[in-house]
């Protein structure tokens, strides 16, 4: 939409690779703030809204490694953690590494 603004703000859409998931609720504060670091690194991601959905929340916690707050982020199939773990790897410029690698 306003893809003209990417290279004045230092936004690099075309350098994401990565396939990445992530488990919300849609209320969560956590989550909101998750997704609106991935927009603003270009990531097109699939969302899990897990709302009430016993079931799919022990999906998720299955492949968290019994972690069962939201959001859960998985890179590539790597579960990368929660909203706090995913803006650490971005404070340490991780985070975009990870996203330029393609899935396999």
């Amino acid at each position: 939409m306003l893809d003209f603004l990417n290279p004045i703000l230092q936004r690099h859409p075309e350098r994401v690779k990565a396939d990445v998931e992530i488990y919300t609720w849609q209320t969560c504060p956590y989550c909101i703030r998750a997704k609106l670091l991935l927009w603003w690194k270009g990531v097109q991601y699939t969302e899990y809204k897990i709302d009430g959905n016993q079931k799919a929340r022990n999906q998720m916690s299955q492949r968290a490694g019994g972690r069962r707050s939201v959001p859960q982020i998985f890179i590539n199939d790597r579960h990368v953690g929660g909203c706090d773990d995913l803006y650490s790897l971005d404070g340490q410029g991780e985070l975009d590494p990870l996203l330029a690698q393609p899935s396999m």
